[in-house]
């Protein structure tokens, strides 16, 4: 049900709107290059902030770019903005890139990141020990396909969204070969068509996502991330190889070329404003992807129902 504006509160808005925009006239007039991956919520989140930004009198436009290859732009000022860098597969990348001095973390998204091998309860009684990953590995034989027998079959994510997991595979001598979705929507669709068969699969889950909630199921129990695991292969329980562990779990990080700053001042405090949750965005991502409702449609939803939390960004 779309809700009335009374006259009181649009004038409000108004008056933000002319206050804003004249802040944002005082800086430069090109636009502000956000860049769009291959996830719905990366998305929506990038949307938004397009939106508020829009709404503060800035220009912007939304460029499709490669999640871990767009620091190349990012360093380069081509591109100016990446709203979800994830401590899970991007931290590396990320913190390089810091260390140049041509990228900057503008801090914390407010979601927190979860990335792993996941599988569907169902699964336990099939194999026994579950969710250690000692026992899937023994198990392996029950997740092949045609495609990967005799080894197991884990579906990853894209290949481009990184992980480690071919290298957590060889690292911990696990009898599972890696197959990549080709895209986040593929990836979802092969979950749900093995859910209602109660088929084997093991596959890539993260939250905040609509799946960890309409599926019943686990993540799969790795040997805890650390640093070391990652970049000393003398660590853990494979002398000889890193990545023997989990992925690392924390915040979706805001990332930005770091002559953003001098060159639109107030939209870079915007943007360090900016947050949102799990639960709202887990919410969003269902009315896109479960309700198929237009990804358009949710964003603009999102602003109507919290203009006093955008509004408060700006000021």
């Amino acid at each position: 049900m779309r809700k009335v504006i009374g006259a009181a509160t649009l004038s409000v808005l108004l008056g933000l709107a002319g206050a804003t925009s004249a802040l944002a006239e005082a800086e430069s007039k090109d636009p502000i290059k956000l860049t769009l991956h291959d996830w719905t919520g990366q998305l929506l989140t990038t949307n938004i902030m397009a939106q508020v930004l829009t709404k503060a009198g800035y220009n912007t436009k939304l460029v499709q770019a490669d999640y871990i290859a767009q620091f190349a732009g990012l360093k380069t000022g081509d591109l100016h903005l990446a709203m979800e860098i994830w401590e899970t597969t991007g931290r590396e990348a990320m913190d390089k890139a810091t260390k140049t001095g041509k990228v900057e973390n503008l801090g914390e998204t407010g979601m927190q990141a979860i990335e792993e091998w996941w599988y569907p309860a169902y699964m336990k009684e099939k194999c026994p020990g579950l969710p250690d990953w000692n026992a899937l590995n023994k198990c392996a034989k029950i997740f092949s396909t045609a495609e990967t027998a005799p080894k197991g079959r884990y579906l990853g994510g894209p290949v481009t969204w990184g992980g480690f997991d071919d290298e957590r595979v060889e690292a911990l001598g696990m009898d599972f070969e890696v197959v990549h979705a080709g895209t986040d929507a593929a990836l979802f669709a092969e979950l749900e068509s093995a859910y209602q068969r109660k088929a084997p699969i093991v596959l890539w889950v993260y939250a905040p996502h609509w799946a960890p909630s309409k599926y019943k199921g686990e993540f799969v129990k790795f040997p805890a991330y650390t640093k070391e695991c990652y970049s000393d292969p003398a660590w853990g329980s494979n002398k000889s190889a890193k990545h023997d562990c989990g992925k690392p779990r924390g915040p979706i990080w805001k990332v930005a070329w770091a002559g953003l700053k001098k060159k639109w001042p107030g939209a870079h405090k915007i943007i360090q404003n900016f947050k949102l949750s799990n639960d709202e965005m887990g919410k969003m991502v269902a009315d896109v992807d479960l309700k198929k409702q237009k990804l358009g449609d949710v964003v603009a939803a999102w602003m109507g129902a919290n203009g006093s939390r955008w509004q408060a960004w700006i000021k």
